[in-house]
């Protein structure tokens, strides 16, 4: 989900710009192999899931209707790699079970995990914990684990509290006589 970020500058920080750095964004998640190289095509399909995943947590925050073709995506990513691990044997090693996600189904297993975690926070106990960073113009998400956070990070919270500072002390300057 926050793999676009808001900038303060305005700026958008996308890290599934290219279908290389949508691979290399997927590799340091552990969700396709090293060596991987997905196209354009698979890039494109993983922001739209991003974008339904999007509709859907703001849905739940804002408590309003999530569009159906939103969850008929979401559902979609769900359903396109199976997800039962089969058994499989190694002489000398003996039985084990694993997900098999033949090279064509790279970009399929990846939207898979992704809408499993997704769905899981949404139909699960933390849902009313999800909310959106207080902090202008931030765009992410977070899990409210504490009563008083508001912030997705240190940074955001120093940024908001330095505006603060700086609006007081613009206030009491305009205050004093001269």
């Amino acid at each position: 989900m926050n793999s676009e970020i808001r900038i303060p500058d305005g700026s958008v920080h996308e890290a599934l710009n290219t279908p290389q750095e949508t691979t290399a964004w997927l590799i340091s998640r552990g969700l396709v192999p090293e060596g991987a190289s997905l196209q354009s095509y698979c890039q494109n399909r993983l922001v739209g899931l991003r974008g339904d995943l999007r509709k859907a947590f703001t849905a739940l925050i804002s408590g309003i209707a999530v569009d159906p073709r939103v969850l008929d995506g979401i559902n979609a990513a769900l359903t396109a790699a199976p997800h039962t691990p089969l058994l499989h044997h190694v002489p000398g090693e003996g039985f084990f079970r694993s997900l098999e996600h033949p090279t064509t189904q790279l970009i399929e297993h990846a939207m898979s995990v992704i809408a499993e975690d997704a769905a899981a926070l949404i139909a699960g106990d933390d849902a009313p914990l999800l909310a959106q960073c207080e902090a202008e113009p931030c765009s992410r998400l977070l899990l409210k684990t504490h009563g008083r956070r508001q912030w997705c990070s240190t940074r955001c919270g120093d940024r908001v509290r330095a505006a603060r500072a700086y609006a007081r002390k613009r206030t009491q300057a305009n205050l004093t006589p001269r």
